[in-house]
């Protein structure tokens, strides 16, 4: 190429060349101090390169050895004197080399000189070999530069005699015999920088030298004195620990480049002559006599002879025999065993050069290393990826196909994977879990792909998959779901579901996982199932599933777990498959489909067993098989659809008592079978699937119910269902609750299952309630309202009206007077036509005469006797007995028994209030226990009782008016002071509601009220009280006479009879004990709330009398009327006196004092306050002055 360039070129850059390589030469021969000339050295080799580079880019064909002799001239004296330069100075100098070598000698290098500078780089990099002298420490650069120059100068070698493929006779020089250990010498320093390398850059680098080496060097003999150091070099890197610690990047490179290394050395195109000769060897070895070349010896002494006449490198050279063969293929499989562990590596990328290395050597190598046959083969199984693959690219199945032989290697492994599985899944690593599901399902797709049919295959894979199963529930720990809506509420996600179900619909996305639930075993859940789906075709499954239905029912326990839902998956799978075949072709005739259909028709015959075992006993069993027999149940229907229907009477009822459930995740799974069922069989929503199917299933309740076969799933059933369905299902209740009556006389003395009883009627009494039809039948009977409201004032029209009726009223007495007449004493004969004529009236009245008819006559009769009642509505009538069972149980020793059979009557009173000649007796009939239920030992009980009566006041209204009347008498009054006295005391303001006095006033708590303790408003309570004058306007009740005398009154206080059950019992403790500083959370201010409640309900829709009221208003006055959550009991106490709610009020302080009025003529007497606990009254009327 020199030849052909301009000269011109040349001279040109030569002449740019000379100003820099005179005075580094001569600072290179005739420096005195290296080190004070370091730096302007380094400075001539940096610009030589840069002058060197720029010209490569420009036009490199001028450049050639002559040019590069040049230069390197005074670098060789830098090279010489290498150990006196800074390190800096060195690694320009290397930097000039590797451009000198690439752009300048190529493949012209001498070989002395190319020795030479091996030796030079090796010594650099990895010190001296003889280990005299110390390394000397260099940079990474440095490093980086060395071996960049190194690999240069290997791929420059490439062309020279060094690396001829057959050894010739070299010149003679006093290097003979010493290119070998040089190149050897590097070798091992490159092999250091790949395992010792710093960074990810120089290991990169030492691995390309490397490549270029094993690619450079055409000598077998040569190359296999290196393999088993480079080897070993490179396993070591993809060997763990080091591969945690390595650069993906460097695994890669390392793949590729041991790809390579083995390749050139072992491939089968290289060792050729040593296979022939060891197939000699093989058919030679029965008979017992090794035939050895002729004229030779030994198989080394052959080798030997063929060696070329002085040759000083051939003691380096190993004997290539097939003793050495076989010794390397197994080192080299040991060497493998441990890289071939990558195929678990996270990176693809490491995983893709896996998978080329193994189906490189399987091609390249598929004799000469036929031991590791059976390990490549499987690492590539497992690393077959179809989404990446390439058909530019050979696959294990070509090879297959071209080597036949691979296809029993690719059984062999199949059949190891699949019999090994159960004991990988008891593994607690998920991932391995994983990649043993993958590997066995891609074993199975190559296994289709090259058509093996082996029924040895198929029945160890459907053991493997059950025995797996069951090892991994076994190892499985138990989700734990918080049950935070609980077996009633979950019926909300029933009435509120709108669920569609289409054919392709997949339960998966619809069911919680039954098996392997947890998080972290999500992946390893949908590997088995893409696992179980891919498991050949169709029919294949159909067998697999078939054969295990028979086991299903012989096994139990987890086996029959793991055995029923792999029957179901594969099932499952088989319809997933045929499904998109169906939409193109019509099989239904074919033998398949039947077998399909009768092996899925066993399941659920078996699985609508489970269910009925489930309502038909309570004997604990594995909620997973119940909850596999729900899908299996829910699949059918989605394949059924409408036809469906007709199962629904064995199926529904044991799918609602799994709403009862106490495993949340069975609840779940019922709630979801409901509502496929629901949506499959075309219906709007479960509650009108329950409503439609509601004759069966209430029959199935009530037999239960009537032969005492009564268990908690038949209670909760009948709650559920009565929820779901709402008021549509009370009618058809009558049987049904006629047998729980029947149930509670029975087995009253159990308060638990009492209970269970009547949460079944109180979920009745709640739907019934809501029912459109409760009203009575005619229709006729108006709201009930008893609230009392304000008199409303008719003004001055109102007035005269008022006094014309007085003045009309006046005028008729005095005309009657005027024209009364003498009374004579008693008639003296009767009254009336004589009985003649009374006969002659009565026949004419006879029908069909004097043409009067008998219709007429008729219609005359009818209309003197009163029309019947019409009946009540049954949904009524029912209300009623529940109402009035309550009464004998509201004495249970159970407390929440008592709080829900008060919350039943606050619930129900409402409801039946229209129908008074039903509902007062009721409330006779319930008001002694209810009321009794006031002073329960359990503040919950009280509260509950509390809104019963309040219930029964707007119910019953002034019914109530003398029970509440005797009540407040015998110490009902005494009961709310105390109440709101503990009310007090549990926020801390027990002195503020102590009074001076003995505690046998009822007024003992509400000291507060009447004494000089400060208001609301922080006035004194010392209040002069208006009185009334002359002149105040009369009426039925004076209400501010009323109020002042209860206030300044002792001797209204109540004395309590010894026999009233208000008196304080003995058993009765105090509920503000060790709640103090709850504060109005406490118990004793919920229980003085709920009274205060009663107390508003009582003032608003119950006629009491004036003591009473003003006994009430002194209870609330305080501090209920002044919060804005007791409105309503302020706008009930203002609506029956108002002018006495605002007596009180003042007389706290909670009002301000109203100014007195300024009218010509008239004087008001001062509203005046004063200090000293004496409460005045003065005259607010207007005197005239004259």
């Amino acid at each position: 190429m020199a030849a052909v360039a301009p000269s011109a070129q040349r001279t040109a850059f030569f002449q740019q060349l000379k100003p820099l390589c005179v005075p580094l030469s001569q600072l290179a021969i005739r420096s005195t101090d290296k080190a004070a000339d370091a730096h302007e050295i380094r400075s001539l080799l940096e610009s030589i390169s840069r002058i060197w580079t720029a010209q490569v880019s420009r036009d490199a064909s001028i450049l050639d050895d002559r040019l590069a002799d040049y230069v390197f001239f005074p670098v060789s004296h830098i090279v010489r004197s290498q150990a006196q330069y800074p390190v800096r100075v060195i690694e320009a100098t290397i930097r000039l080399l590797g451009v000198l070598i690439q752009h300048g000698w190529k493949a012209k290098i001498p070989r002395q000189l190319s020795q030479q500078l091996l030796v030079f780089l090796a010594f650099i990099i990895g010190g001296d070999p003889a280990g005299q002298d110390k390394k000397r420490e260099i940079p990474e650069e440095t490093a980086l530069e060395s071996y960049r120059t190194l690999a240069a100068l290997v791929a420059a070698v490439e062309l020279s005699p060094l690396a001829s493929p057959s050894p010739s006779p070299p010149p003679s020089s006093a290097e003979d015999g010493q290119t070998i250990p040089a190149l050897g010498h590097s070798v091992t320093v490159m092999l250091d920088g790949v395992t010792g390398g710093t960074t990810p850059a120089i290991q990169l680098e030492a691995l390309n030298c490397v490549r270029i080496v094993f690619t450079a060097v055409k000598d077998n003999s040569v190359l296999a004195q290196f393999l088993p150091g480079t080897v070993s070099a490179v396993s070591k890197v993809l060997s763990l620990p080091l591969q945690r610690r390595t650069q993906n990047r460097v695994l890669v490179a390392c793949l590729e480049a041991l790809k390579l290394i083995l390749i050139n050395v072992l491939g089968d195109l290289k060792v050729r002559t040593l296979l022939k000769q060891r197939e000699v060897l093989r058919e030679l070895e029965p008979l017992g006599t090794l035939k050895e070349p002729e004229g030779t010896g030994t198989t080394e002494q052959y080798l030997a002879s063929q060696e070329a006449p002085g040759d000083k490198d051939a003691k380096y050279r190993v004997a290539m025999t097939p003793a050495w063969l076989k010794a390397t293929s197994s080192q080299v499989k040991i060497a493998l065993s441990s890289v071939l562990r990558l195929r678990n590596h996270d990176s693809e990328d490491v995983q893709s050069a896996l998978g080329r290395l193994c189906i490189s050597l399987l091609d390249e190598c598929h004799s000469s290393l036929s031991e590791c046959q059976s390990i490549l083969v499987e690492t590539a199984m497992m690393l077959e990826d179809e989404s990446t693959k390439s058909t530019l690219e050979t696959s294990l199945q070509d090879l297959a196909g071209v080597f036949p032989e691979l296809g029993d290697s690719i059984k062999l492994g199949l059949y190891n994977w699949i019999t090994g599985l159960p004991r990988v899944m008891q593994s607690s690593d998920e991932r391995v879990k994983q990649l043993a599901i993958r590997n066995i399902l891609r074993g199975i797709k190559l296994a289709a792909a090259l058509q093996m049919d082996s029924s040895t295959l198929n029945d160890s894979l459907g053991d493997a998959l059950r025995d797996s199963i069951a090892a991994l529930i076994r190892n499985s720990k138990p989700s734990r779901m918080l049950d935070d809506v609980g077996a009633i509420g979950d019926s909300i996600m029933l009435a509120n579901a709108n669920m569609v179900v289409g054919p392709h619909t997949e339960l998966t996305e619809l069911y919680r996982p039954v098996l392997f639930d947890l998080e972290s075993q999500k992946t390893t859940r949908d590997e088995i199932n893409t696992l179980i789906a891919n498991i050949g075709s169709a029919e294949q499954q159909t067998k697999l599933a078939t054969a295990m239905l028979g086991y299903l029912r012989d096994s139990d326990g987890v086996d029959q777990i793991a055995s029923y839902w792999l029957v179901f998956e594969l099932l499952k799978s088989t319809y997933g498959c045929s499904s998109d075949v169906d939409d193109m072709m019509d099989l239904s005739s074919l033998d398949e489909t039947k077998y399909q259909d009768a092996a899925f028709q066993e399941l659920y015959e078996f699985s609508a067993s489970v269910l009925s075992s489930h309502s038909d006993s309570l004997d604990e069993t594995d909620w997973r098989l119940e909850a596999t027999a729900l899908e299996v149940t829910a699949f059918a229907a989605s394949r059924m659809k409408s036809d469906f229907r007709p199962e629904l009477i064995d199926v529904l009822y044991p799918i609602t008592t799994f709403l009862g459930s106490q495993v949340p995740q069975l609840r779940r799974h019922a709630i979801t079978t409901l509502n496929m069922m629901a949506a499959s069989c075309g219906y709007e929503s479960v509650p009108e699937l329950i409503v439609d199917n509601a004759d069966y299933m209430v029959n199935s309740v009530s037999l239960r119910l009537n032969t005492f076969d009564i268990s908690p799933s038949s209670i909760k059933v009948l709650t559920m269902m009565v929820r779901l369905t709402g008021p549509k299902l009370i009618p058809f209740l009558d049987d049904v609750v006629a047998a729980i009556f029947a149930a509670l006389d029975n087995f009253h003395g159990y308060p638990a299952f009492v209970e269970s009883l009547f949460s079944v009627l109180s979920e009745v009494v709640t739907q019934g309630v809501k029912s459109d039809m409760l009203l009575l039948e005619d229709s006729t009977t108006k709201p009930v309202d008893h609230r009392k409201r304000k008199p409303e004032s008719d003004g001055i029209p109102g007035i005269l009206e008022t006094l014309e009726k007085r003045a009309k009223r006046a005028r008729i007495a005095m005309d009657e007077e005027s024209e009364a007449r003498e009374i004579n004493g008693h008639p003296k004969e009767p009254w009336g036509p004589e009985k003649s004529q009374a006969k002659s009236i009565l026949d004419s009245l006879e029908p069909g005469q004097d043409g009067v008819d008998s219709e007429d006559n008729g219609d005359q009769s009818s209309s003197a006797v009163e029309k019947p009642k019409q009946p009540n509505t049954a949904t009524y009538n029912l209300l009623t007995r529940v109402l009035s069972l309550t009464q004998h149980y509201l004495t249970s020793p159970t407390p929440t028994l008592r709080k829900s059979l008060l919350d039943l009557v606050a619930t129900v009173s409402p409801a039946l209030a229209p129908d008074e000649n039903a509902f007062l007796p009721l409330v006779n009939a319930v008001w002694p226990v209810v009321i009794s239920r006031l002073h329960d030992s359990e503040p919950f009980v009280a509260i509950a009782a509390s809104k019963a009566l309040a219930a029964l006041c707007g119910a019953a209204g002034d019914f109530l008016a003398t029970r509440f009347k005797t009540e407040w008498d015998n110490g009902l009054g005494k009961w709310f002071a105390k109440t709101r006295a503990e009310a007090l005391k549990a926020r801390g303001a027990a002195k503020a509601a102590t009074r001076k006095g003995g505690p046998a006033s009822h007024h003992t708590n509400n000291i507060s009220l009447l004494g000089p303790s400060p208001g609301p408003l922080g006035v004194s309570s010392d209040i002069i009280i208006p009185g009334l004058t002359t002149g105040a306007s009369t009426g039925s009740r004076d209400t501010t006479s009323a109020s002042t005398k209860q206030l300044f009154s002792q001797s209204s206080m109540m004395t309590a009879d010894s026999s009233s059950i208000y008196s304080t019992p003995t058993t009765t403790t105090t509920t503000t004990s060790g709640v103090v500083g709850l504060g109005r959370f406490s118990q004793a201010s919920q229980v003085w709330e709920a009274a205060v409640g009663l107390l508003g309900a009582i003032v608003t829709y119950v006629r009491i009398d004036d003591n009473m009221f003003d006994e009430i208003l002194d209870l609330v006055a305080d501090d209920v009327l002044a919060l804005p959550q007791h409105a309503a009991v302020r706008e009930a106490l203002d609506a029956v006196n108002a002018d006495a709610v605002w007596l009180a009020l003042y007389a706290r302080g909670a009002v301000a004092s109203v100014p007195s009025p300024m009218v010509d003529g008239f004087e008001f007497v001062q509203m005046e306050r004063r200090v000293g606990g004496v409460i005045k009254s003065a005259a607010v009327v207007g005197v005239g002055r004259g």
